[in-house]
This record gives structure tokens, C-alpha cells and sequence, in this order.
């Protein structure tokens, strides 16, 4: 399916995508850039795009496994997949667990305090507005999705959500939110889509609440690439 004469769809700031011999199936290369704050902050890491393809496969198939359909088909390389082409709903789906990063900035809830119940953010995909937190009501001026199309993406990141954190918690790994996204395929199916990864999500140690994902990054503690591949480690070592 992949082919030398595949073209360039789109390049995002940590992916490119290719088309394939297939229409409706696409070649996702993750690359190894890192950026933070909408692009501005930008760094090279070696290493981090086949971490993350491993780390986003493994989730997908997991998650397929439990019956929640996504766009993978298959990993191609350490660094490639192979996924369903969707429309994606320009909604970033953020669940959240634990009081973090723009919730904890907003609310005032101190960072690490667990909320009552997971809760359901919806964010405009829009990197010249800056993804801004949408309420329902601005969703349905902006023809973004209807009520009844909220209310399964409330419901599938819930679920996704409580699936993740079954899976994450005999690793130690502490999920303390994660950003999913959507989009339908040809036939119009809802799927899972783009991601699952320390750049997507907030992954802590569970004891020491030590962050193994991109806050790594956003906040200058070093060691990005080593908290990724932590997280990968036991993730393998969980599924023996």
C-alpha cells in the first residue's frame, strides 16, 4: 500500500500525512519536532516520532481490542502508520481527571487535585484563534456539531477515558487528562482519530507524580525523549 509516489496531504506540527494506492486509507509519518504554546516554542527531538507512533499504536489497537472503533489499520515503521482517511470535526475532546495546565489556571483548582468526576472540554480546532475552550452554545452558533453529535463525543471520550485508565493503571501511570479528536469516514462511521501520546496526553507517575509527557517540554525540565520512552517501557512490560 505505501508507494514512492505517494503525495503529501497535509503536514501538521508533529505529522505528515501521505496519501496511498488505497483512497480511503492514508500513511501517517510522525516526525521527531516538538512544539508547545501553538508553535512557539519549536525543538528537534531525537527519537520522539517512532515513540510516539509506537505509543499511539499501541493505545489504537488497545482500544480496538475493546471495542472502540479508530482510524489505525496498522503500523507501517517505527515511525509510520497506516489509518482510515476521515473528515476530522474541527472539536478537540479533552477529558480530564486531575486538575492540570489551563483547568488548574482557570478554576484555580490547585495542579494534582483530583476532580469529583471526570470531566468533558470541547476546544475550536483553530490554530489562528488559538484552540479556544468552547461551550456548548458556541459550538451550535459555529455549526461545529449538532447536540445529539455532542453528546457521543461526550459519551466516547468518557468511555475512552475510563479505557485508558484500566489500561494505564497497572503501569503506574497516573492519566491525568488527554485530547482526542474525531472524524467519519466515507461511509460516515464516527471514529477515534490523529493520536495517543505524551504530546496528546498528560501522563504522571503514579507515587511520585513525576509528568512523562510534553509538559516536559513546555516547562524546560528536560528529559522529554527519556520520559517518553519510560512510558512506552512499561506499557510493554504491562501487556507481557
Amino acid at each position: 500500500m505505501e508507494s514512492s509516489e505517494d503525495a503529501l496531504l497535509y503536514e501538521g506540527k508533529a505529522k505528515k500525512i501521505f496519501t496511498t494506492d488505497h483512497p480511503e486509507v492514508v500513511r501517517i509519518a510522525y516526525k521527531n519536532d516538538t512544539t508547545a504554546f501553538n508553535g512557539e516554542k519549536f525543538e528537534k527531538l531525537a527519537g520522539k516520532g517512532r515513540l510516539n507512533n509506537e505509543i499511539s499504536s499501541f493505545f489504537f489497537e488497545h482500544l480496538h481490542q475493546q471495542g472502540i472503533r479508530n482510524h489505525f489499520v496498522e503500523k507501517l515503521s517505527a515511525t509510520e502508520q497506516l489509518v482510515r482517511r476521515v473528515e476530522i470535526i474541527p472539536l478537540e475532546v479533552v477529558t480530564r481527571n486531575i486538575a492540570a495546565g489551563s483547568l488548574s489556571k482557570r478554576t484555580g483548582w490547585e495542579e494534582g487535585k483530583k476532580l469529583p468526576a471526570p470531566l468533558v472540554e470541547f476546544y475550536y480546532k483553530n490554530d489562528d484563534l488559538g484552540d479556544p475552550l468552547l461551550a456548548d452554545v458556541h459550538i451550535d452558533m459555529l455549526g461545529l456539531a449538532s447536540e445529539s453529535e455532542l453528546a457521543e463525543l461526550r459519551q466516547r471520550g468518557l468511555g475512552i477515558n475510563d479505557c485508558l485508565q484500566q489500561l494505564l493503571e497497572p503501569c503506574g501511570i497516573l492519566l491525568v487528562d488527554c485530547k482526542l479528536e474525531f472524524g467519519r469516514d466515507a461511509e460516515g462511521n464516527l471514529l477515534l482519530a490523529d493520536e495517543i501520546s505524551p504530546d496528546t496526553c498528560r501522563f504522571w507517575d503514579v507515587v511520585t507524580q513525576k509528568k512523562l509527557d510534553k509538559d516536559r517540554f513546555r516547562r524546560d525540565l528536560g528529559g522529554v525523549v527519556e520520559a517518553y520512552d519510560e512510558i512506552w517501557r512499561r506499557l510493554t512490560a504491562g501487556a507481557k
